[in-house]
């Protein structure tokens, strides 16, 4: 690991230094598994014999610090006692493993009443849980088995959370209708044929993982009024299984690490530098949008990298001395090594290249995502996540270079983030989004979506507050990239590895673009 980046020149008035956009995002615990901006603020207080409270200090952090500590472990000082040490905090990062897993049952039924005239039943089944207030929520539906009083339903899978919340105790209803072409169903009036009804738990349920489960299926009214009434048909449960569904926080636990890269755009259609009209200008009092998307989302991504080393990469420049156009090169200005300590490094490096390149164009993606691209093709393992952040002020100049390399990464490691500033229309970077047409190319599809695009003026807080606008588009930058690490994860079969213990080995650094 290298050594942290040094202190910064500027004086403490520069925008470099101005508050993270973290210090103002609240978590949501429920959000726990996303790359959010989310901080935590702990308030640590102390309870006498008299129920009186007493302040013992205080600690802010990042969400991401705790998950992406060793262990998922972090510790922190406490302070806010003016000339006195409050101790230390540790903090340790868990997600209840009941509410990711994922049941898969199927069920069956035996001589269930007849319903129609004309011919047998057209079974379904409802399943509803139960809430706190003694009311129930409808959670699944089956298909309908047509024209049987015997029918089997096909297997299915549902969340533990959304069957029973995660409480292993709480009721689930299921209730047993036939199907009518002319009905309808909501959960207060279902105008479908009402054929019997029977209670389980999803505790009850799990025992058919050993053997078979025959619930009877009682009509409340029959019951009432016919004395030799039995039942209206049983229904058996065939087979259950619980898998775990894993999840963002899983692969990060066992180590995975995201690597940032990031590409700015040096054309000359950002303009001057040296004038406030350009989306370069470095003023002395705020950021430029090119700096606020930079620091917004690079922030967050790392405190999910342990080295804090960032590749960071200009294109569409002429260099100095001989004047060489450039759609790759390094911002410190080191070949053999672009790497920027923290994402104020990069930011220093991006203010001198600004200061010592000269903008120019057109506006090339292709070489820079190839070149991440050669990394993470180096690192299949899941030890290693890529994301590439690419921050552009207009048109692309080659959109179809560009779409060939996005199919060739797709199946990698790696998903790519695009920033739009300025004024300009991005049609083709919608394009190159693939939310609704997957990118292709030369009759080639992209294996998955690995691309995010947002103009940064739809996060831009019309108060002027910096801090808000780049924590807006920090969550909806950032939201993808747990899903789109999941789906890599997924299509190659790469489950997440053990909890490494509190002091690991020292191991060897990411393979850098």
């Amino acid at each position: 690991m290298k050594p942290p980046p040094k202190s910064s020149s500027h004086p403490s008035t520069h925008p470099l230094h101005a508050p993270s956009p973290l210090s103002s995002a609240l978590p949501d615990p429920s959000q726990v598994s996303s790359l959010h901006p989310y901080s935590l603020a702990l308030f640590l207080l102390g309870c006498r014999w008299d129920l009186q409270k007493d302040f013992l200090g205080q600690a802010f952090l990042a969400l991401g610090e705790v998950i992406g500590g060793q262990g998922s472990r972090v510790e922190r000082p406490l302070t806010g006692v003016p000339g006195k040490k409050c101790g230390t905090i540790l903090l340790t990062a868990e997600e209840l493993s009941n509410c990711r897993d994922i049941a898969t049952m199927q069920l069956c039924a035996n001589k269930l009443d007849k319903k129609d005239f004309f011919g047998k039943s057209d079974p379904f089944l409802v399943f509803y849980r139960s809430n706190e207030d003694g009311t129930f929520t409808i959670c699944h539906k089956t298909e309908v088995v047509k024209n049987t009083l015997n029918p089997v339903w096909q297997p299915f899978s549902i969340p533990v959370r959304a069957l029973c919340n995660g409480d292993y105790d709480r009721t689930v209803k299921i209730d047993v209708y036939d199907w009518d072409r002319d009905g309808s169903f909501t959960a207060l009036q279902p105008s479908h044929d009402f054929i019997g009804e029977f209670t389980t738990s999803y505790r009850e349920l799990s025992k058919a993982q050993n053997q078979f489960t025959v619930y009877e299926v009682l009509n409340p009214r029959k019951k009432c009024k016919k004395k030799k009434y039995v039942n209206s048909g049983t229904v058996t449960l065939l087979s259950f299984s619980v898998d775990s569904e894993f999840t963002f926080v899983d692969y990060i636990k066992g180590g995975t690490q995201l690597n940032f890269t990031v590409a700015i755009d040096f054309t000359a259609s950002n303009g001057n530098p040296l004038q406030p009209t350009s989306l370069h200008y470095m003023s002395p009092y705020q950021l430029s949008a090119y700096a606020m998307a930079l620091k917004a989302v690079g922030e967050i991504i790392q405190d999910y990298d342990s080295d804090k080393l960032f590749p960071a990469y200009g294109f569409g420049a002429k260099l100095p001395p001989e004047g060489r156009i450039s759609h790759q090169f390094p911002l410190n200005n080191n070949d053999e090594d672009p790497n920027c300590a923290g994402i104020e490094g990069v930011l220093e490096s991006y203010f001198q290249s600004l200061r010592t390149v000269q903008l120019y164009g057109p506006t090339y993606f292709a070489p820079v995502i190839n070149q991440v691209a050669r990394a993470a093709a180096k690192i299949s393992d899941g030890s290693q996540y890529y994301v590439l952040l690419i921050i552009t002020d207009g048109v692309i100049s080659d959109m179809t270079q560009t779409k060939e390399a996005i199919v060739s990464a797709s199946s990698l490691p790696m998903s790519i983030i695009i920033v739009g500033v300025g004024p300009a229309m991005f049609e083709a970077m919608e394009e190159l989004d693939g939310d609704d047409v997957r990118v292709s190319s030369r009759g080639r599809y992209a294996e998955r979506d690995i691309v995010q695009f947002v103009p940064f003026r739809d996060y831009v807080d019309r108060s002027g507050n910096q801090v808000l606008s780049m924590a807006r588009l920090a969550k909806d930058v950032l939201a993808e990239i747990p899903e789109q690490l999941l789906s890599y994860m997924r299509t190659r079969d790469i489950q997440p590895r053990p909890p490494p213990p509190a002091n690991p080995s020292p191991t060897t650094g990411p393979e850098q673009p």
